[in-house]
C-alpha cells in the first residue's frame, strides 16, 4: 500500500511498492556471457536465476568478475547455474520495508528476491531501492537515483 504524503510524494509501506518488477531473469543453462551482455544492455547489476521456472539463485556483476573472470574461465562456456549464489534470503511483496532493511543489515545483503503470497518470484528489491524509499537525500539514495555512467 502506497500513501500520498504530500503533493507528488509517496510514502512506500511495503516491499512491493519499491521493488523492481519484473526482475531480470535467466535460465540456469544460460552462459555467463549471456548474463553479462544482458546486464550491460539493460544497465543492471544482477540477474535472478531460474530452474524450471522457479527461483534457484542470483548472479551479480561482482560474481562474474570474482567467480569467472578472475579464475581465468571462459564466460561463454560457464553456465550461470554453476556460479550463481544459491543460498537465498527472500521477502514477500507484502512485507514491510523495515523488515527488508533488517534482513539486509543482519545478513549483509545487497539484494532480496521478492515473492508473492504463492511463493512466485515477482520482483527484486535492492539496497539502493531501500535507500531511496527510506532516505532519498542520503548518499546512497543520491547514488541510486543518479543516471548510469556511460
Amino acid at each position: 500500500m502506497t500513501r500520498l504524503v504530500a503533493q507528488g510524494q509517496y510514502d512506500a509501506q511495503c516491499v512491493g511498492d519499491i521493488m523492481t518488477r519484473p526482475p531480470h531473469t535467466l535460465d540456469v543453462g544460460a552462459s555467463v556471457m549471456d548474463a553479462a551482455t544482458a546486464m550491460r544492455e539493460g544497465d543492471f547489476g544482477d540477474v535472478v536465476i531460474l530452474e524450471e521456472g522457479k527461483l534457484c539463485g542470483i548472479l551479480t556483476d561482482r560474481d562474474i568478475v570474482v567467480r569467472v573472470l578472475a579464475t581465468g574461465d571462459d564466460p561463454s562456456s560457464v553456465r550461470v547455474g554453476d556460479v550463481c549464489s544459491r543460498i537465498l534470503t527472500t521477502v514477500f511483496e507484502t512485507d514491510g520495508i523495515g523488515d527488508a532493511v533488517r534482513l539486509i543489515r543482519a545478513k549483509a545483503l545487497r539484494r532480496l528476491p521478492v515473492l508473492d503470497d504463492d511463493g512466485k518470484l515477482v520482483g527484486i528489491v535492492s539496497l539502493g531501492d531501500l535507500a531511496l524509499a527510506r532516505d532519498p537525500k542520503s548518499a546512497l539514495g543520491d547514488i541510486s537515483a543518479a543516471p548510469p555512467n556511460v
